[in-house]
């Protein structure tokens, strides 16, 4: 969602450069309007666009600002429409301000404000937090008191930066629920929604916990309690280095993390396997086989694409572990009243580890003593600091908002967890755990293979771009692949896109064939790949053109289609991990041809932090 930046450095220097660098580098997380301030000598200077960060970077080249001191924001429209009035940063008083999250109480507290004389310039609920710190200011001038004061009253999830017109020798951060990391070099602090726009300006970093209020000065960031305590922060040496951050010589960044999938696989089995190949290594996980043995259910528990990757889990985890699993979208499951107990094994999955209802779900398994593995990306994340335990996947940097290779991380993680677990319960031997081990070690180079096949796909998507509906099929452990193939075409090309459980063909979605849609068909030779050609067969009966995706070699399913794209041969449950490489190039490839931004797609975020 939003994205806030904030620096301040000797009186020498001009902290622009880093606003508008750190806006772009958070492009990711989705936005429709920007907006900086600086302060001088007193006076604050706001600078706002509506659309892409070049528009508001049209409107500095003409200002010309300097200051060492200065917040920034790209704004993700909650309250109020898209307009410049209300983008951030916004000012009241003394008080200049940027916020990501929601205020769950503003109306209640605009009321109170509005009976004090206050008069509002925008539709936000950001407007209403700094009249609230401006109104306590008025009265105690001291602004640790003023930020203390005022988010005692906050309901909801923020955070928050802040600058009073009276100091330009410092300014505030306050984290509550949404992310944000406070970084330093030897003489200039920054702040910012996450690591990336630290690279190459900050030495160290460190993440703000719920309720602390930074004071951020050139040479020094104290941190406090919301109680006013100061408190000792750790940080850490910021290790990524620009090049994680560039496109490698590819068009976007959704394909070129495509193309890193191979070397993501080598790097989340890397140190998982037994060097005999008959064991899946977790051995730093807190529970001892006794422990796996007194779990009788399993909630997965994610939102988007990570939900598709906890599917497949379901499947590994009851084919191998044999234990009963349901798997639920986070908004979902946090309010329908979900049993559970310390006999339930809670997962929860996501990319960033800040995903709003996912962390949610999280907390209400723990407080009901559930014991919660956490399947994430990022090492300093919320969710691996409130979980039991965290599998990291190691996918690297996942700038494109529509995720990738991160998906084959969270599945491929889900699968060694399954099979870690069945080890456990003995419901799988060592001499059923290798053969597959063995399979999953081939997996990075039969991507390499798959990923060949870009030219097959850019012919799809010359194709059929123009086509309004697409219907994605799959069976068993190929229906979240289906299902996943569906969202990354909705994601960036705004195109109609279903997926659907082949065998549902005929309960309604049968309706939807006539020769202007296009089905995708995913179907390997497998124990159901019969009915699957026979749901293909209906769809061809009624004049719908079929793209497959099936073994290679599979003569009959490439005659009946009007695109075959071969898979090798691989056994079953690793088969989704190179299905779903021509799905997601099929995404690109029609959102190139439609003339889309691939990485940014329109009303999306990369990281979700509210609901």
């Amino acid at each position: 969602m939003c994205g806030i930046v904030g620096a301040i450095g000797r009186k020498d220097t001009n902290v622009l450069n880093y606003i508008v660098t750190g806006l772009k580098r958070l492009e990711y997380r989705g936005y429709d309007s920007s907006g900086i301030c600086i302060l001088n000598e007193g006076t604050f200077n706001k600078v706002r666009a509506v659309g892409k960060i070049k528009e508001l970077e049209a409107k500095l080249e003409s200002i010309k600002l300097v200051s060492h001191i200065g917040i920034g924001h790209t704004r993700w429209a909650t309250h109020g429409k898209v307009s410049e009035k209300n983008a951030h940063p916004h000012i009241a008083g003394s008080v200049a301000l940027v916020h990501n999250g929601i205020i769950e109480n503003y109306a209640e507290l605009k009321e109170a404000l509005i009976k004090k004389d206050r008069s509002f310039k925008s539709e936000t609920d950001t407007e209403i937090i700094a009249h609230l710190i401006d109104e306590s200011y008025t009265r105690t001038k001291d602004p640790l008191a003023a930020i203390k004061s005022t988010i005692k009253q906050l309901k909801g999830m923020f955070s928050l930066g802040i600058m009073f017109k009276e100091d330009c020798n410092s300014f505030f951060a306050v984290k509550c629920g949404t992310p944000l990391v406070v970084g330093r070099d030897k003489d200039s602090s920054y702040i910012a929604s996450d690591v990336y726009p630290l690279v190459e300006y900050a030495d160290e970093y460190a993440f703000l916990e719920d309720h602390e209020i930074a004071k951020i000065s050139p040479d020094h960031i104290t941190v406090f309690n919301i109680e006013g305590k100061e408190l000792e922060k750790k940080f850490q040496h910021l290790e990524i280095k620009s090049e994680d951050l560039s496109k490698g010589g590819y068009r976007y960044y959704m394909e070129k993390e495509i193309h890193e999938q191979p070397q993501v696989m080598v790097d989340t089995l890397q140190d998982r396997i037994s060097a005999s190949r008959d064991k899946v290594l977790l051995e730093d996980l807190p529970l001892t086989d006794e422990d796996l043995c007194r779990f009788k259910r399993v909630y997965i528990v994610a939102c988007g694409t990570a939900w598709h990757a906890g599917m497949l889990g379901k499947y590994f985890i009851e084919k191998y572990a044999r234990v009963p699993v349901e798997v639920d979208v986070a908004s979902e499951f946090r309010y329908r009243d979900p049993i559970l107990s310390n006999d339930v094994l809670t997962i929860l999955i996501s990319q960033s580890g800040e995903t709003a209802d996912t962390l949610a779900a999280g907390r209400q398994a723990k407080k009901s003593g559930s014991f919660v593995i956490a399947i994430c990306n990022k090492p300093n994340s919320t969710m691996n600091r409130e979980s039991d335990f965290t599998i990291f996947t190691q996918a690297g940097s996942e700038i494109g908002v529509a995720a990738t290779k991160s998906f084959t991380s969270q599945a491929s993680t889900m699968l060694l967890l399954s099979l870690y677990m069945g080890k456990a319960l003995k419901t799988i031997s060592d001499d059923e755990i290798k053969p597959i081990l063995n399979d999953m070690v081939k997996i990075p180079f039969q991507m390499e293979q798959v990923l060949k096949h870009s030219e097959i796909v850019s012919n799809v998507a010359s194709m059929y771009s123009k086509h309004k509906t697409f219907l994605f099929i799959g069976r068993g452990v190929h229906f979240p692949i289906a299902l996943e193939g569906a969202l990354k075409l909705k994601e960036i090309t705004y195109l109609h896109a279903e997926g659907y459980a082949a065998g549902e063909l005929k309960h309604g979605p049968i309706a939807l064939v006539d020769n202007e849609l296009v089905l995708v068909a995913i179907c390997p030779k497998d124990e159901l790949y019969e009915k699957t050609i026979s749901n293909i067969e209906e769809v061809r009966a009624r004049g719908g053109d079929v793209i497959s995706i099936g073994s290679e070699g599979d003569e009959r399913l490439k005659a009946m289609s009007n695109i075959f794209i071969p898979m090798p041969l691989v056994s079953k449950d690793l088969m989704p991990l190179l299905e779903v490489i021509p799905v997601q190039l099929l995404a690109l490839s029609v959102a190139i041809q439609k003339g889309a931004d691939v990485d940014k797609p329109r009303n999306l975020a990369k990281s979700v932090t509210v609901e």
